[in-house]
This record gives structure tokens, sequence and C-alpha cells, in this order.
């Protein structure tokens, strides 16, 4: 019953990634709001602040009270966003969403090592993959039929009951041990500091791209200011945590073998092109194709019914054969492929294509998203999982902060360039007019609708190339793991306990 509460919460946190991905147009339309980056990036940011700290609350505080923290933090969020009367509303309960789904799947990640050898983890993380699939399919068509019908709200509120079910299942069936040291010593053991530089250096390179030929000039002080602090941060950031933070939020332990480096450069790299794709193939769909949101969320299965089952076959695969190496390899070259063959699409693509193409890039898209967590694990001994599962999911969600803020960027500029001057003239001077101008398109006239519909096709091929790029340095990444034995320890400070195991602990506590 634990497991099946955590698939529980897997399930949240892919139903709002991949709903949101077909709605966000609609949401943008009603609200009045043109910065639709921050609506889609803000939760990856909010799960960036709340991730390096997930490792450290949950050996401090208890895994439980954690993962039913982090829930109410995602309902919070949820009832936010459905309440939403404008867009900074929107963003703030996105923010809520987005730490309190990073801190779900880091949980629920943390809480599997705990309970399952990284040796068996295959069939585990197998499953997790069909809640995934069984996410990634209903939720395009769901966000899509909510957003025709005028009802993107419940898209939100749907989730509040799922979000009570999952904290009763863990409230009742999740039992561990909890630390004893007092309330200030656990804060104590947090490194506060660092979380503080990361997150702003985030947000600061977050201004940059969304500013970057937008608002102000790419080489404007505003924008080159931003970069600098951002990137000179990062910097801060780490050499803080080498050099000066007695306890660090990055396992340095961790992160000092050549194996579990290529694992943490190959999640971050992979969450680019994916979380890319997973939010502008609808804008590629809504705008080129002029498909309504409920068809673009159909549109969008070739990608979908794909990377979670190719995640399965990932997991069984390095269950039965003990390897993972060669299954990352194939996933590199699989996913740099089929992004490559996205940049062949255009406005007359035909159904067979661009599906045939999302099935070849979904498929490396799910192998990878599985296989990266074992050349992490693999070299290191099982008390280190709690950090280096904290930081594989920090390295997750930070990229999917560059892949919504890249595509974004590249589709704003690219569409400032290319639209024509009397369609961008009806949009105020420095509004982000992507997602606002998708609405308008089958209104237009011709040529005018032609020519938009055409500057939107070369924008999303540019993402596209992008993306090709990124996913060949994912590859050659790759190349630098080692096959490692995965081990079959256990750690039982963390395993379930019985009803004669507690009673135990309060004897022993009453001595």
């Amino acid at each position: 019953m634990v497991l099946i509460s955590n698939w529980t919460c897997d399930f949240l946190s892919a139903l709002e990634i991949t709903a949101l991905s077909t709605t966000l147009p609609t949401i943008a339309q009603h609200l009045n709001g043109g910065n639709f980056i921050w609506a889609g990036s803000i939760p990856s940011l909010g799960s960036t602040a709340i991730l390096p700290l997930c490792g450290a609350l949950a050996s401090a505080f208890g895994r439980k009270q954690v993962l039913i923290s982090v829930i109410c933090l995602f309902a919070a969020g949820c009832a936010i966003c459905g309440a939403a009367v404008n867009m900074p509303m929107l963003i703030v309960g996105r923010a809520f969403q987005g730490m309190g789904g990073g801190g779900i799947l880091t949980m629920t990640e943390i809480i599997f090592s705990d309970m399952v050898p990284l040796k068996e983890r295959g069939m585990y993380l197998s499953i997790s993959a069909s809640v995934w699939a069984l996410a990634s399919a209903i939720g395009p068509p769901i966000g899509g039929a909510l957003a025709t019908s005028g009802k993107w709200r419940w898209l939100f509120w749907l989730n509040l009951p799922v979000c009570a079910v999952a904290v009763i299942l863990q409230c009742i069936f999740y039992n561990v041990k909890t630390p004893k040291e007092s309330v200030r010593e656990k804060l104590r053991s947090i490194d506060w500091v660092g979380n503080i530089i990361v997150v702003g250096s985030v947000t600061a390179i977050v201004l940059s791209f969304t500013w970057g030929g937008v608002t102000y000039a790419w080489n404007s002080y505003q924008v080159l200011v931003a970069l600098c602090i951002g990137v000179a941060g990062l910097v801060a950031f780490f050499v803080y945590e080498a050099y000066f933070c007695s306890k660090p939020m990055i396992p340095w332990s961790s992160v000092m073998n050549r194996t579990s480096i290529s694992g943490y450069l190959c999640t971050f790299i992979h969450g680019i092109p994916t979380n890319g794709m997973i939010y502008y193939m609808p804008v590629y769909f809504q705008a080129v194709k002029v498909a309504s949101p409920i068809r673009s969320g159909v549109d969008v299965f070739g990608l979908c019914f794909t990377v979670a089952p190719f995640g399965i076959l990932c997991g069984a695969t390095v269950q039965i054969s003990k390897k993972y190496r060669l299954a990352n390899w194939t996933g590199w070259v699989l996913l740099t492929i089929g992004c490559g063959l996205l940049t062949l699409m255009d406005e007359n693509s035909t159904v067979g294509q661009f599906v045939g193409y999302q099935i070849v890039a979904g498929a490396g898209a799910g192998i990878v998203w599985t296989g990266t967590l074992f050349p992490i694990l693999a070299p290191l001994p099982y008390s280190n999982n709690a950090g280096a599962l904290a930081f594989y999911m920090f390295s997750r969600c930070l990229s999917t902060v560059f892949g919504i803020m890249v595509g974004g960027a590249i589709l704003q500029n690219e569409l400032r360039r290319r639209l024509p001057v009397a369609f961008t003239a009806e949009f105020p001077a420095g509004a982000q007019i992507a997602y606002a101008a998708i609405p308008l398109i089958r209104e237009l006239e011709q040529p005018l609708r032609n020519e938009v519909i055409h500057a939107f096709a070369e924008s999303t091929r540019l993402i596209w190339i992008t993306f090709t790029g990124i996913s060949g340095l994912g590859l050659v990444c790759s190349l630098l793991m080692k096959e490692v034995s995965m081990q079959t320890e256990m750690d039982d400070q963390w395993a379930l306990q019985t009803p004669r195991d507690s009673t135990e602990t309060k004897v022993e506590a009453s001595a």
C-alpha cells in the first residue's frame, strides 16, 4: 500500500505536467496574461528551490512527515491556480505546485530506494513508468477538453481529492522511524545559505532569457547583468558548497566518481529536450496545424504513449541483464535521431510523419529517463541514497527550467523576427506574443494566415534543431559511465516498521 500511495503521488505530478501543456494557451488568453514562459517554468523553479532541501529534510525530520508536507503544498498550489483571477496569481499557485510536485517526486524516489535494492529496482521503475504512461496518455486530451469547454480550472481542482487520498494512505500504511533530535538541531543541519544562492542564481538566468530579445535587447545591460549574476551565483554556489559549508546539500561523495558524474550530466541534459518537447509540441499543433486544444492533446500521443513504455522496457532490461550502459547509449542515439527528425516538420507534414517522428524521440526520451538513475547510484553506498536522489531530482527539475526557458526564448525571438509586422502590431511592445497569438490564427484572412503559420513552423523548427544538438551532447556524456555492479544492501534505519517494531521502540524509549 505504501508503493501504491507513492505511485498515486507520481500520477499527480505527471498529470499536471502533461495536461497543462495543451491548456496553457487557453489559460493565458482567459487571464489576459502574456507571461507564458513564467507560467511554464516557475513550477520547475519552485522544484529547484525545494529539491536540494528534500534529502536533508527527509533525514532530519523523517520520510513520512516530509512527504505529507509536500503533498499538502502541492494541493495548496492547485487550489490557488484553480481560483486564479489573473496571471500573477496563477504564477504564484504554479510556484507552490512546483515546490510540492518536486518534493513529491524526490520523496517517492527516496522511499523506493529505502524499500527496494538497486539491482531489483528495474521492475519498480517500470511500474512507475506505467503510472507516467497513464498520466501522459490521458493528460493532454483531458487538458484539451477542459480548455475547449472553458473549464480549465478543474484541471487544478481535480487534484485536490487525489491529494487527500494520498495523504490518508501515507498516514495509515507508511510507518517508519522518526529522528529524535530537537527541531533546532534539525533546522541547523540544513544548508539554507546554499539554497538561497542557487534559487537566486537560477531566477536571474531565467529572467535574462525571458527578457532577451523581447522586453530588452540581448546586448542590453538588463539582460547581461541578470545573466552574469546568475552564472556567477551558480559558480559561487558550488564553491561555497565545496569549501565553506559544513553540511552541504550536494553530496560530494556521490559526485566524485566518473560514473555518477556521467549519470548526473545525462539527467540534466535529458530534461532539456524532453520537457521542451512536452511543452512546445502542442504549440506546433495549435499554431502550425491550427488544431484545437483537445486535438493537439491527441496529436502528441506519439510522444506521450512512447516515453513511458520504453522507460518500462529500460527498467526491465537493466534488471534482467544487470547492465545499464547499453540501455543509456541506445536511448541517447534514439533521442538524438528523433529530435533531428522533428526538424523536418512544417505546415505540410502528414499525420504519419509527425507521429512517427515523435515515436522515435519518445522512445529515446523514455529509455534515458529511467536509465540515468542506475549509473548514479551503482557506485555509491546505500547510506548516500537520500542525498544522491535529492541531487538527482534537483538536476532533473533544473533541466526542466532550462528546457522551457530555452524553447521559449527561441520561439519568442524567432516569432518577433518572422511574423508579419501587420500581425505583431496588434500586440503591445515587449509582450510575449507566442501563446497570445495562437487563438487568433484561425480567424485571420489569407494570405496573412499562411504567413503567420509559416513563421510558427520555422520558429519551432529552430527549437528542434537546438534540442538535437543538446541530445548529441548527452550522448557524448553517456560515454563516460562505467559498468558497476549494482548493490543489494538496504538501510535498516528507514525500513518499514511492523506493529511489533513500534512496540519495541516505545519500550526502549521508556527504558
